[in-house]
């Protein structure tokens, strides 16, 4: 697997999920060697677990008083994609939700085009099983030739339990998994809304169920759980790595991603015998 960026600068523009406030981002071309790294005013920093600073909402990046959040679903974007050296520089607190997918990331990426680098992609090669839980939510890696994720969804009625299961890969992640949107219950949003929270939601931005079913088209029937293993793949982005192993997840989030994350950098750190 060889190292690749972008052909060209990639712009978005919108606002943030959580802040509502207009944000911006551009997405560089980078050298090789260089990873995925975040410029948030005069801070600079790489793309990994190391520089996660809150995971209660969305994954959110910082180093030395800047942060950016809701980094998950560009990073899933990138990661999938093959884009392993870029810049992103944020103007703003967040990442533009834009439909609340990482739809619109993939196409651009899929229009631009990559340019491959004369360098070896950093690939994990996981040796023994590892996992994380918290009660009843888990996630362990296994060994394997490809990266796989099979996550266990389970939410109070009318999404209830969904499953999925398939490989991550630039073929298959941007018809089965990017375009799935962020999701929440409506009494939910209106809490949030309550304490001044979840500003920029939507239902431009996200998938919204009511107590009677989904206020919006759904784009598969199991959507929710899709957009877990979006989420997911963006989080393990932060390894620094493409892993082959299998990931199971049982009803895990940004916390537990994170963990799990950090597991997988440490086993990446020892060197092989």
């Amino acid at each position: 697997m060889m190292q690749a960026t972008l052909r060209e600068t990639l712009r978005f523009e919108g606002i943030g999920l959580h802040t509502g406030a207009r944000a911006a981002v551009e997405v560089r071309p980078a050298r090789a060697g260089e990873g995925i790294v975040f410029a948030v005013g005069a801070a600079r920093f790489p793309a990994t677990v190391d520089y996660v600073v809150d995971t209660s909402r969305a994954t959110v990046l910082g180093y030395d008083g800047a942060t950016v959040s809701t980094t998950e679903h560009l990073l899933s974007a990138l990661f999938a994609m093959g884009v392993t050296n870029a810049e992103v520089a944020v103007d703003g607190p967040e990442i533009p939700v834009r439909d609340g997918s990482a739809a619109e990331f993939v196409a651009a990426i899929a229009q631009c085009g990559l340019e491959p680098q004369s360098a070896q992609r950093a690939v994990l090669d996981l040796q023994t099983a590892c996992w994380v839980r918290s009660g009843d939510r888990m996630i362990a890696a296994f060994p394997s030739a490809e990266f796989r994720i099979r996550f266990v969804a389970d939410f109070p009625p009318p999404i209830g339990t969904q499953y999925f299961d398939g490989a991550i890969d630039a073929q298959q992640y941007p018809g089965e998994v990017s375009a799935a949107r962020t999701f929440a219950y409506l009494h939910e949003v209106e809490a949030l809304w309550a304490r001044g929270l979840g500003r920029g939601g939507s239902l431009e931005n996200a998938l919204v169920f009511t107590a009677d079913g989904p206020m919006q088209p759904l784009r598969w029937p199991d959507e929710a759980v899709r957009h877990k293993v979006l989420d997911l793949v963006g989080d393990l982005a932060l390894v620094g790595a493409w892993p082959h192993c299998e990931i199971l997840a049982v009803k895990s989030g940004h916390q537990l991603h994170a963990e799990m994350a950090r597991a997988l950098r440490a086993q990446l750190r020892v060197p092989s015998v």
